[in-house]
């Protein structure tokens, strides 16, 4: 058994050590705070030329099709029509203008309905392995076994925060990246003007497989400029924005149809930035 002042001296090494790699972490996260605000202070008068969202699409092409079919070309925020922006806002993010960044209510009422959703797909799951169980049992075969119910999860996201994901973070729900997601979206607020956040979210939002901004939307769906677009076409593009690679298998869908309906009807009330 070691000395007491040996006993002392490896507790007081353990715990400079432990400071030490605790300071080492703060320092490396000020560092990354530091480089988010940076980035985004160079987009005051630099356009983005791709975002963290966009390079794993490219990744996941390569890697699935073994080709890379990309559309997208910068529109600059008056040359695109004011008709998209209002069904956009009016889809997203109704309050756009007046919140800070974050609409608290909006991500309170998300989570509550996400944690319905994990709920009920963790009991119809139960059901099912039941059944199963109960089958091998009595000695019948189990039918193949179906694809676990996974939940239907929303988001309480402000346009903002969807940029500030689709800039810089992964797709991943956890706490962390959810806190990370909420520094980046305040920097955002505080660093860049309503209209810039809305003139970025515009021409680097996914529209499709490979479809990116307002632009390349218009061409492919509609064979205009997003400077054209009228009030029903910018109401079916913003109708898409929740999930565009399903929507456009059916862009003319009756679900899409209704929904443009709505938010045409919301888009004379929009202020916009």
């Amino acid at each position: 058994m070691p000395p007491p002042d040996a006993q002392g001296r490896g507790v007081s090494a353990w715990r400079h050590h432990g400071l030490r790699l605790a300071l080492l972490l703060l320092l490396s996260a000020l560092a990354l705070q530091l480089f988010f605000l940076l980035r985004i202070l160079l987009m005051l008068g630099v356009d983005p030329q791709s975002t963290s969202f966009q390079r794993s699409e490219i990744w996941r092409l390569v890697v699935e099709r073994q080709e890379v079919l990309w559309s997208q070309s910068w529109m600059d925020y008056a040359q695109t029509s004011d008709h998209l922006k209002r069904a956009v806002i009016a889809s997203e993010d109704a309050g756009f203008v007046e919140h800070s960044g974050v609409e608290w209510d909006a991500i309170e009422k998300a989570w509550e309905r996400n944690e319905r959703a994990e709920s009920r797909a963790e009991q119809l799951n139960a059901v099912r392995e039941q059944r199963a169980a109960r089958a091998a049992a009595q000695g019948r075969a189990a039918p193949a076994a179906p694809k676990p119910v996974q939940p239907k999860v929303v988001g309480g996201s402000t346009i903002s925060q969807q940029l500030a994901k689709n800039l810089f973070l992964s797709g991943e729900r956890t706490a962390l990246r959810k806190g990370q997601e909420l520094l980046i979206t305040f920097m955002l607020e505080l660093c860049l003007s309503k209209q810039r956040i809305l003139e970025i979210y515009l021409n680097n939002v996914e529209w499709g497989e490979g479809i990116f901004g307002a632009q390349a939307a218009a061409r492919h769906y509609f064979r205009i400029d997003a400077a054209r677009l009228a009030p029903a076409q910018a109401a079916r593009l913003a109708v898409m924005l929740p999930a565009p690679k399903r929507f456009e298998k059916r862009p003319g869908s009756a679900y899409v149809s209704g929904r443009a309906a709505t938010v045409m009807a919301r888009m004379g009330s929009v202020e916009l930035p």
